[in-house]
């Protein structure tokens, strides 16, 4: 096996949320799609598309599952990287006990490192798929080694957990268009078929003018971090624990709201010109992270038009709401439900309410991550065109525009967004190794520094 001569140790993350929102593919079995021939020519050997799982927790795993589900199979997973061996070890036991000799991964292509996404990539050809499913702080770095090296991507989100980084992702997007390789986000919601179907009727003026869409995600989300292990890095720490550190993630809100925000700016069908908003943590909170608990965000778009997210991680006897919702000047409708679920209907004011529906969509046949993964195969097996990155990118732009206001207690506009320098580790990322000091430090009781309105600067 491929590894380096130091591998992390320690514990692990709990599941994502990817392993229980593995629903729908009874209906992907069973559809009439599953019998449409599929051109040979541009697939690997034997008609298979070799992927290479690259970061292989929770997300990772479940997107290797959308995969294999696709109508525009087959795929074969081939290659594995993680820069932590233990949790390559426990995907590769389970992704071979689900899906059999559809897992060819001996240990000669598991590789365990800072620099083993490329070793990972490198066993790739042109037609097959790096998935980029780590997290924020590499995936530009990530990308632009795919694009090198001419193999198509699948890049979880987000993107980049600051703008100089973002840009870098832009960057080997143009490259990427120019080789014709295919980019998906994971942004899947934009592949859901009820929401593309609704986002038809408010541009055909079902709605009239859009003048507030509004999001919510409010429910318990883990607990918050406690204290490091003996035996860990505090680098290692901080990268297992992703959602609890900018530097790694671009913090929980970030990391976890982006799908919220990209729905926000493709309602409205343009990018926001300003943000403000308000955050703060539980006054008696044992939360070790750097995290905020609650969150309000309100972007202004150049007509006026408000979008507004509403975040808060905490359980007890708090209301809980995971939804999207767009007010246009005849009435409103609903966007996204639960989970990301496909829920998509229209009220007949503006009034959201079960009793006052005026139309709504049926249940959708596929769920928004096996709808991506079609889409995505598809092109690559016709030779079709998709390169998502300008558009993930900017949505990205636009979550950290909110988290950049919130953390600083001011207003801030997209062009000081789009052209900032702030970086959380400048010009260390692609040297990073099991050695490296990261960026933040805990204090003497091990908890890790928290954003001061009015002091942090992230523009």
């Amino acid at each position: 096996m491929t590894r380096e001569t130091r591998s992390p140790e320690g514990v692990s993350r709990g599941a994502s949320r990817r392993e229980f929102l593995q629903w729908g593919t009874a209906a992907a079995a069973a559809s009439t799609l599953a019998n449409v021939a599929i051109p040979r020519v541009h697939a690997a050997e034997g008609n298979v598309i070799r992927l290479a799982l690259i970061g292989c927790g929770g997300r990772g795993s479940g997107a290797v599952g959308n995969a294999m589900n696709s109508i525009h199979g087959p795929v074969q997973l081939y290659a594995m990287a993680d820069v932590a061996e233990d949790r390559l070890t426990r995907a590769h036991k389970a992704l071979s006990a689900r899906f059999g000799d559809r897992v060819n991964v001996p240990q000669e292509r598991q590789f365990v490192g800072f620099d083993a996404y490329k070793k990972a990539i490198d066993c790739l050809g042109p037609n097959d798929v790096a998935m980029l499913t780590s997290f924020a702080y590499v995936r530009p770095l990530q990308l632009e080694y795919a694009v090198q090296k001419g193999v198509n991507v699948f890049m979880e989100k987000s993107f980049a957990p600051d703008a100089p980084n973002l840009r870098r992702m832009l960057k080997a997007g143009e490259e990427a268009k120019k080789k014709n390789l295919k980019i998906m986000a994971g942004l899947q919601c934009r592949h859901s078929v009820n929401r593309q179907e609704l986002i038809k009727r408010i541009r055909d003026g079902q709605l009239g003018e859009i003048m507030l869409v509004r999001a919510y995600r409010i429910h318990p989300a883990g607990g918050g971090l406690g204290k490091k292990p003996e035996g860990m890095t505090d680098l290692m720490w901080q990268i297992r624990n992703f959602t609890a550190f900018q530097w790694v993630s671009g913090g929980l809100y970030a990391e976890m709201n982006i799908h919220q925000i990209d729905e926000l700016v493709w309602l409205k069908g343009d990018l926001p010109a300003v943000a403000r908003g308000i955050g703060g943590r539980a006054r008696a909170t044992r939360d070790r992270g750097q995290e905020f608990d609650s969150i309000s965000i309100e972007w202004t778009f150049h007509d006026g038009t408000k979008a507004t997210d509403a975040a808060r991680w905490l359980g007890g006897h708090c209301f809980r709401e995971f939804a999207t919702y767009v007010h246009g000047t005849k009435c409103a409708a609903q966007f996204s439900g639960d989970i990301h679920a496909g829920t998509t209907r229209i009220y007949k004011d503006q009034r959201c309410a079960n009793d006052n529906i005026v139309w709504e969509a049926p249940p959708e046949q596929y769920n928004p991550w096996d709808a991506e993964w079609n889409v995505l195969l598809e092109n690559i097996r016709k030779d079709q065109p998709q390169n998502e990155v300008e558009r993930a990118v900017n949505s990205n732009f636009a979550d950290l525009m909110g988290r950049a206001a919130v953390h600083s207690g001011m207003e801030v506009t997209w062009e000081q967004m789009t052209t900032s320098d702030f970086q959380f580790l400048p010009g260390k990322i692609d040297d990073l190794t099991y050695d490296s000091e990261p960026p933040v430090k805990p204090d003497e009781e091990g908890y890790y520094p928290v954003p001061v309105p009015g002091v942090t600067k992230e523009t």
